[in-house]
């Protein structure tokens, strides 16, 4: 659909959120960072320690991240101001990883996101599993797209 809106490329649009411009929306800027695997359980582990963790403890913490993959979000989310990094000058090289005031800003929301997936996990895995094997062999959904629960 496209949009006709004469809303300026720099001014958010009435409604906040979906700015026909991608460096404009919130939404597809910002929101969409956490639209990867790792991102929110990286912030999650983050906040439920009591001190910054070094890379080898997130490692250990989330033990289906790979190294590169835990080395890629840890930039992302540093740049985003969402992670503090902490080079300490020793040898061996000292790494710690925080959370910044803007992402304990976050943590509230991730608490409610998390809540929210703890209470509906059963329901979404029950409802996924009926709907993958009601669907198993429609045409309409490639078979490398269901997967198994």
């Amino acid at each position: 659909m496209k949009n006709n809106s004469k809303t300026p490329k720099t001014q958010m649009p009435a409604n906040g959120i979906l700015a026909p411009d991608y460096p404009t929306c919130p939404f597809r800027n910002i929101i969409t960072r956490f639209g990867d695997k790792w991102s929110l359980l990286i912030l999650y582990v983050l906040n439920a320690s009591a001190e910054p963790l070094r890379f080898s403890e997130l490692e250990k913490s989330i033990p289906d991240i790979s190294s590169r993959v835990l080395s890629s979000c840890l930039r992302t989310l540093e740049a985003d101001d969402l992670i503090s990094r902490k080079v300490y000058p020793v040898v061996p090289p000292k790494v710690e990883y925080s959370l910044t005031e803007t992402s304990l800003s976050l943590v509230p929301h991730l608490q409610a996101l998390t809540g929210w997936a703890i209470e509906h996990f059963e329901h979404v895995i029950e409802h996924r599993a009926k709907y993958n094997k009601k669907n198993r062999n429609a045409s309409a959904v490639p078979a490398k797209m269901i997967k198994n629960v």
